[in-house]
């Protein structure tokens, strides 16, 4: 069987899933909890001035008959006194010495306050911190979570004012409420940090309640930009890991990757991309702590079929297959191609393919029922018809290249040759 342990910066967890800094980790009987669930490790909900939160605090977008598949939050950080939250953490790193215990932060913006809340983290058993530069809401009207990570400056200064006091690892999480992660993530890294986690939440508005006319989640008749997260921000998560893994600077550190992770499979793809942990937070809300027994055993199946002794084996290894779109082979092309046998006769394609796309798939009315087959000569392979399908391997996708030799747009250009004949 694979080991699917892992090593973060000398802090080792028995698998790579933690559970991301948010109510799942603010107290001690949810990360208990948690841990005899099999958790690898926790973020514990992020520490600093006491602060009071509202109600309500959450709303989601649901979708398809499924919930919360985007949801929102408008909660601050831990509102309960720093001491019971040290006390805890104490009590839980003498019970479960093998997890990983990060612990969030997020001090005032001076030097002594760092200084003051890392000591006192570290006496309470904290393997190591992650600064929390990504709030989106709350405390950035205070200076500080994403208001700091919005500047690169900034967010360097503080971590810093922390590499001065910190003795064990420091995570620097990233905003992703800007135009680009990376002048962030490389000011985190020349200040010291020694390793990156993203991404944070997203400002957002789910929805307007069409009946009181005010947007979700309600609070005495208002409400206020939220932090979205969920499977819907994964995409946006992902294409921002791939920009830190690509940079020659903010990839001299590890990642621990954060952002729609639901199943063993999200956590491989966010592994492909170059994270080496990855954090959970909303499938654990809507779903339980007992997830993470089918994404160890997702994991350690897939890791076997494709021969991974560990998780080091494929860390990164998808990152070079994302290029600029000028270097894609123009010559490449595929055609799609419907499987009859498996055909349930519903024109979905049809409909998609004449209405939106490029009128590529022929249909002989018939009765009982319509056949659709694909006109090879229109169809420009663009996977419509294979996406709105609604069984599996209907329709599949056939490659035709164009020509034998790689080209991509530059050279086309550059060798003048023609372009589309419309």
């Amino acid at each position: 069987m694979a080991d699917i342990s892992t090593d973060f910066l000398g802090i080792k967890s028995p698998n790579p899933f933690w559970l991301a800094s948010a109510p799942p980790t603010d107290k001690l009987i949810n990360v208990v909890r948690a841990f005899e669930a099999g958790w690898g490790g926790v973020v514990w909900k992020t520490l600093g001035s006491q602060v009071k939160n509202v109600s309500s605090r959450y709303s989601s977008v649901n979708y398809g008959g499924k919930r919360m598949m985007g949801f929102n939050n408008i909660e601050l950080i831990s509102d309960r006194p720093l001491e019971i939250n040290l006390k805890e953490i104490y009590e839980v790193v003498k019970m479960f010495p093998d997890r990983a215990m990060i612990v969030s932060l997020m001090a005032d913006n001076d030097r002594k306050s760092w200084h003051d809340l890392i000591m006192k983290a570290e006496d309470a058993g904290a393997m190591g911190f992650e600064l929390n530069f990504g709030c989106p809401h709350g405390m950035t009207e205070r200076g500080m979570g994403a208001a700091v990570g919005q500047d690169p400056e900034i967010a360097k200064m503080v971590v810093e004012w922390v590499m001065e006091k910190a003795t064990i690892p420091v995570i620097t999480k990233l905003t992703p409420n800007v135009h680009s992660v990376v002048p962030t993530a490389r000011a985190a890294v020349e200040g010291g940090t020694n390793a990156l986690s993203l991404i944070n939440t997203i400002q957002s508005v789910t929805g307007i309640d069409l009946d009181t006319l005010v947007p979700n989640p309600y609070v005495a008749g208002k409400s206020v930009f939220g932090g979205y997260c969920g499977p819907a921000v994964k995409p946006i998560a992902l294409k921002m890991l791939t920009t830190v893994a690509q940079d020659p600077i903010a990839s001299r550190v590890p990642v621990s990757g954060i952002g729609g992770v639901s199943t063993w499979k999200d956590a491989v793809e966010f592994m492909l991309l170059g994270a080496t942990s990855v954090q959970v937070c909303t499938a654990a809300m809507n779903h339980g702590f007992r997830i993470v027994e089918d994404m160890c055993d997702g994991l350690n199946n897939w890791m076997d079929e494709k021969g991974f002794e560990k998780t080091t084996d494929f860390i990164g290894k998808s990152v070079e297959k994302i290029t600029h779109w000028e270097d894609l082979d123009i010559n490449y092309h595929h055609i799609a191609k419907i499987d009859q046998d498996k055909c349930i006769h519903c024109g979905l394609c049809y409909i998609a393919c004449e209405d939106t796309s490029h009128q590529s798939i022929n249909v002989e009315r018939g009765n009982p029922y319509n056949n659709y087959t694909v006109k090879e000569e229109e169809c420009v392979g663009c996977n419509l018809c294979k996406l709105v399908c609604p069984v599996d391997a209907c329709i599949t996708m056939e490659e035709h290249r164009v020509a034998p030799e790689y080209v991509n747009w530059k050279d086309w250009q550059r060798e003048g040759r023609p372009l589309n004949d419309h």
